[in-house]
């Protein structure tokens, strides 16, 4: 049985890696969908961009008509991730995930993500599990960094998950229901809020390996990010216990008088 599927990419100034990746997932599902295997919709959402990239996917939806954009002015891969989950759920679609823009996980990867949901509410990739395959070595400030906070997140959140950052997940329909009024972290942290919002509702999430290849033009900032994805953890955790109204007096205080932003 043909099911729907959403695929949301995220896309902040990506005019030079954007048009690739449109290539390779589009004529790789395009030829899925010729073969009745599923139908399916790219959504990319152009968030606060001031590159060209909004002319690129323009120039790449004339070939590709399953391919839509959803443009806005604010920013933020949480951000526009929700506003693709808000798209793809109008469009009654059962399957809903998102990738990268840089391709740094490939079509035929994230079809693994479809292979493999079967019972499960959602499907994630890891970097971390045994048989993952990684092309691109990481430098080993970036491992440290990595592990170092998935550790935070497994010790703090109980998040039963190897690697939450990895930027490849499916969801069914239901569970993206179920959490998108509940998403408040719009940032890098985005990830781990809808992640734990999921296992507080007892939905069952799937961790599979990965072929992975990083590439050039990230923006992650490998000291700045880490911090305010650490904050957002300590956040949400406070959110779920006896000390709420920390994180609730915070938010009532004068911009002028907070250290950072949660």
């Amino acid at each position: 049985m043909k099911k729907r599927l959403s695929i949301i990419i995220p896309a902040y100034n990506e005019e030079e890696r954007i048009g690739k990746t449109l290539d390779r997932y589009c004529n790789f599902f395009e030829e899925l969908k010729n073969k009745e295997v599923l139908d399916y919709e790219i959504v990319v959402v152009l968030n606060a961009c001031k590159d060209r990239t909004a002319e690129v996917v323009k120039s790449y939806q004339k070939k590709f008509r399953s391919l839509k954009y959803l443009e806005y002015e604010r920013g933020g891969k949480g951000f526009a991730i929700i506003e693709g989950f808000k798209y793809a759920l109008n469009k009654k679609n059962e399957l809903i995930g998102f990738v990268d823009a840089d391709l740094a996980t490939g079509p035929e990867v994230f079809y693994e993500l479809v292979k493999n949901i079967k019972n499960y509410d959602g499907v994630i990739t890891s970097r971390w599990k045994k048989d993952s395959i990684i092309k691109t070595e990481q430098t080993l400030l970036r491992k440290i960094t990595s592990r170092g906070f998935n550790f935070l997140v497994r010790s703090i959140l109980l998040l039963p998950y190897s690697d939450t950052q990895c930027g490849a997940k499916l969801f069914k329909r239901k569970a993206i229901e179920e959490v998108i009024d509940e998403i408040r972290a719009i940032q890098w942290a985005f990830d781990i809020d809808l992640l734990y919002k999921l296992k507080r509702r007892k939905f069952r999430i799937k961790e599979i390996p990965t072929i992975w290849e990083d590439k050039r033009g990230s923006k992650i900032n490998i000291i700045k990010t880490p911090v305010k994805m650490f904050s957002s953890i300590i956040r949400l955790r406070f959110m779920y216990s006896p000390f709420k109204f920390i994180v609730r007096a915070y938010d009532k205080m004068p911009e002028g008088f907070k250290i950072h932003s949660w």
